[in-house]
């Protein structure tokens, strides 16, 4: 019987175009392994594409979904070894589907004290905040968040103070996040208190924008002349005017930082994330089966303190 996967055939809101279609599986071809999915989380970067924001790198019919963890059933050569095992099964189809076929050389094996609620949350978010911290170091640094209740965010800012931050300040739209952030030793601003933002942002060494606009045009203009100002997102819609764009600026796109990675450096980036995940604060989940796909959907875009979690 054919499993079931999450496919859009043209781009638009999710909720409507976005339909749970059989996919045949058929013989396993040598190259790849067969995975079949445990779980995989709904993130904003699982929607984004959907929509078209993309359509210049992207074509449908797709599968939807960037993450998530399951466990190896078939595998051809060498590979055979992983099979049994959980894995995360990344940069090849889409992972809202019960059963997938992937590259094994990307595929990542998940150490067996690591949950699958971490497990398949373990990509985007913590490879970007990980890495962004790794090539701008913040130790003894007053640094600045944006978009300070999103899941990168929160892992900027735990690793931030981890790392030595001599302080780290995050802007919200609203107050709901203020007392898990205050918890992790954040100092919580809201978006609409503009004196406290421009003094924030004026102590700042160190400026992780996910919003550009207005927001980032503001920090910008009350940046210290020493702050660097690292842009890894565009959640307004509306990038930064090009009168503030200077030497002071950095931009990160995931991407192009795992483009330049080869296989084995691939892996290992992997070893060091799963240390950094072991004592972190994730939000909490709620699970939904993959056949309620819609209430899931509807869930992250009223409840952005927990995260909704496709299982299979």
């Amino acid at each position: 019987m054919p499993d079931p996967a999450l496919c859009y055939h043209r781009f638009g809101s999710p909720l409507e175009v976005l339909h749970l279609e059989p996919r045949p599986d058929g013989p396993l071809m040598r190259e790849l392994m067969r995975v079949r999915m445990t779980c995989a989380p709904v993130n904003p970067s699982d929607l984004i594409p959907v929509t078209g924001a993309y359509r210049h790198r992207i074509t449908p019919p797709l599968v939807a979904g960037h993450e998530g963890v399951g466990v190896v059933t078939e595998a051809h050569g060498p590979w055979q070894a992983l099979e049994g095992q959980r894995v995360l099964p990344l940069r090849g189809v889409g992972t809202w589907q019960q059963s997938l076929d992937c590259a094994p050389e990307l595929a990542i094996p998940v150490p067996d004290d690591i949950p699958d609620h971490v497990a398949a949350r373990a990509w985007i978010n913590p490879m970007t905040a990980m890495t962004m911290l790794q090539r701008w170091p913040v130790e003894g640094c007053d640094v600045l968040l944006t978009a300070a209740g999103s899941n990168c965010a929160r892992l900027l800012a735990q690793w931030a103070l981890c790392c030595g931050a001599r302080s780290v300040t995050g802007i919200c739209r609203s107050d709901h996040h203020r007392e898990a952030l205050t918890a992790m030793g954040v100092n919580v601003l809201n978006q609409k208190d503009h004196a406290a933002i421009d003094a924030a942002a004026g102590r700042a060494r160190r400026i992780l924008d996910a919003t550009g606009g207005r927001l980032a045009d503001r920090l910008l203009s009350h940046m210290a002349p020493d702050g660097l100002f690292v842009t890894y997102g565009l959640l307004s819609g509306i990038p930064i005017s090009s009168h503030h764009m200077d030497a002071r600026i950095r931009h990160f796109h995931l991407r192009d930082h795992i483009a330049g990675l080869d296989r084995y450096q691939w892996q290992e980036s992997f070893k060091t994330l799963w240390a950094l995940l072991r004592d972190i604060d994730m939000p909490s989940t709620r699970e939904f089966r993959l056949a309620d796909w819609r209430q899931a959907l509807i869930w992250h875009d009223s409840h952005p303190e927990v995260k909704p979690m496709l299982t299979f």
